[in-house]
């Protein structure tokens, strides 16, 4: 899986947030949102080879604390991450997040690494892989509600695996807009910035939601939203977090991720627990169909789900043991005597 030797054995690979950059930098951000898409759609299209449970969550007034474990019965990965929508005000990150993944047949841990940057690409990408899918035949316009962290990877990921070509972004705070737009300048996107989310909608084909406030907010009202769109609502993703007017819902063709999870965390948690939506994995193995029609509004209610995390470790994984961008971490103890771990401790005294 890596380029470790066989004596290194209980060494684990290791990425930092700078290996992650170097390792971005090195591939590329376009070219790395396509690869992280095409480990995603294989690994949705064998999905019910997974473990699947909705994340573990640790819920306190500021925010969120969760694990997203999963296997495919060979690699077992998680990822640790947080949200705490306040966190800007005191400099820290709304979401940090690092995973791993390990050997089934032993336990032993083959990867472990940071998941903040790779989290946004994972997201970006999963996003652009459910577009590529569900949204007009022909969408080149993406409105991008919601400047923040996300903002720059989910229009990148929109343009490199879907054909987006314009961006119109807005956001409440004028400064996040003008940092979006700043950081998308020489990508070969053409960047509008708008002064409300109505301007921001006007022409666009595609909808994406990003906000961060933990709180029961309208972002789309129902007049807002004509038919023949794509939304992609990435912005509800803990109970009591949402950003659409149920109309919008109920006009809707719903898709999601995981209902066990989705109908905790996303868009759905307003409808009734058995309105019916359809499972993107479906989608892609062609046992439910997506876009029908040209009138058709479709909404992907993503919350995100350990199986993309996944996904984008096993890509991360492959791509270190050609670049060499990691570093062996000691962080299992493995005596030569696996019987003698006190006779280890005391050696080393």
């Amino acid at each position: 899986m890596t380029n470790l030797k066989p004596s290194d054995k209980a060494l684990v690979p290791f990425v930092s947030v700078d290996q992650m950059m170097k390792l971005i930098h090195h591939v590329g951000v376009e070219e790395m949102l396509r690869g992280l898409a095409e480990y995603i759609e294989a690994d949705f299209k064998r999905w019910e080879l997974f473990d699947k449970t909705p994340r573990v969550a640790s819920h306190s007034e500021k925010g969120v604390i969760e694990l997203m474990p999963t296997s495919d019965g060979d690699v077992y990965g998680f990822k640790y991450v947080n949200g705490h929508p306040d966190n800007t005000k005191t400099g820290f990150q709304t979401v940090t997040a690092f995973g791993l993944l390990a050997n089934v047949a032993n336990g032993y841990p083959v990867l472990l690494t940071e998941m903040t940057i790779l989290t946004a690409l994972r997201t970006a990408a999963t996003s652009a892989v459910v577009a590529r899918l569900l949204a007009p035949k022909g969408s080149h316009v993406m409105a991008m509600i919601g400047n923040g962290a996300q903002s720059e990877f989910q229009s990148l990921a929109m343009k490199a695996i879907c054909g987006v070509d314009e961006v119109r972004l807005y956001d409440i705070d004028r400064a996040a807009t003008a940092k979006c737009a700043r950081n998308l300048e020489g990508h070969g996107i053409k960047v509008v910035e708008c002064d409300t989310a109505e301007d921001a909608i006007l022409g666009a084909q595609i909808i994406t939601t990003c906000t961060a406030d933990k709180q029961y907010a309208t972002i789309l009202t129902d007049n807002m939203v004509g038919s023949g769109v794509h939304i992609n609502a990435i912005g509800g993703d803990c109970p009591g977090k949402t950003e659409l007017a149920p109309a919008i819902l109920h006009r809707s063709d719903i898709f999601v991720e995981y209902p066990e999870q989705t109908r905790i965390e996303g868009e759905i948690q307003q409808l009734e627990a058995d309105h019916a939506v359809t499972e993107i994995w479906q989608v892609l193995t062609g046992q439910a169909k997506g876009r029908r029609d040209d009138r058709q509004i479709t909404l992907f209610d993503s919350v995100g789900f350990a199986i993309e995390d996944f996904s984008a470790l096993r890509y991360v994984r492959d791509q270190i043991a050609e670049t060499g961008l990691f570093q062996p971490l000691d962080l299992l103890a493995d005596p030569d005597d696996p019987r003698d771990l006190f006779g280890m401790l005391q050696r080393a005294g």
